[in-house]
């Protein structure tokens, strides 16, 4: 793993992350984020297989906007709550360019809803991978992560997390990175994207069924920028699912248009679970 000089990044020494888009994608006040975020919960209809996923793929957009969506996936994980110790969570970066996959030095992200502790023991092994690098300001103000916690905070009763930004990275690293952190049971895999943007409502309905297809087959040479601003992350899973055989389904699929904005330049959400 390689680390930033104190020159790149000097201004990240404290050991906790703020939360950096509360009040802007989600509520800053602990009560209503409390209730909004279970009230999402309580609205999604999706049917319980009883089995837990091992892998979800959820949205990051402002919660009025893909909170719907990504509480599909979220409440699959209710009946795991107890047992689930572990999160791995990645995400695209929006802010900073940069290669491979970013660790953080913190030993805790904070959001309105308490402080989540990170699983530094997981987190310095990565130290072999050359793919890895700390990079705190990657994570600064990043969203992709961020907007999960207070789903994962609702949803899991107590867990370490593993946050890993995505640079420009291939599948395969992706899939090293992810291999490396498998685990059994106790580890849930996450990963965040969005599907395509800024189209009109019928061409992104069109775009978004044959991303969600290629999820479902796991075709990750299909996954682009084009379709999924988190296609490494996403083909990066897709490609691991493969190959340990894991079977995809989609439990959701709909676009700013349905939930809470204009039609004629929507941003598309799927929600998909591995088992």
């Amino acid at each position: 793993m390689t680390t930033n000089s104190p020159a790149n990044d000097s201004a990240n020494k404290n050991t906790v992350r703020p939360p950096a888009v509360a009040g802007l994608f989600y509520p800053a006040d602990p009560a209503q984020l409390h209730t909004d975020v279970q009230a999402y919960l309580h609205a999604s209809h999706t049917s319980d297989t009883g089995l837990p996923p091992k892998a979800i793929i959820v949205p990051h957009a402002g919660y009025v906007y893909s909170g719907p969506v990504a509480a599909s996936a979220y409440t699959q994980l209710l009946p795991a709550r107890k047992r689930i110790q572990r999160v791995v969570l990645l995400g695209p970066s929006h802010r900073v360019p940069f290669h491979g996959l970013a660790t953080s030095r913190a030993d805790t992200f904070h959001t309105p809803l308490g402080d989540i502790p990170l699983d530094r023991t997981a987190i310095n092994t990565l130290a072999e991978l050359p793919q890895v690098q700390c990079l705190d300001t990657a994570h600064a103000e990043e969203h992709s992560l961020e907007v999960h916690l207070p789903f994962l905070q609702e949803t899991i009763d107590n867990f370490q997390l593993v946050p890993l930004v995505v640079g420009d990275a291939r599948p395969a690293e992706v899939a090293e990175v992810l291999e490396h952190l498998w685990g059994g049971e106790e580890t849930l895999i996450v990963i965040s994207s969005d599907l395509s943007h800024y189209h009109d409502y019928a061409t992104a309905q069109r775009l978004d069924r044959d991303t969600s297809v290629a999820i479902e087959h796991l075709q990750a040479e299909i996954i682009h920028p084009e379709n999924a601003c988190g296609y490494a992350p996403v083909s990066g899973l897709l490609y691991l699912a493969r190959a340990r055989g894991l079977h995809a389904r989609t439990v959701d699929l709909r676009n700013s248009g349905d939930t809470a904005g204009p039609r004629d330049r929507v941003v598309g959400y799927g929600a998909y679970v591995f088992h």
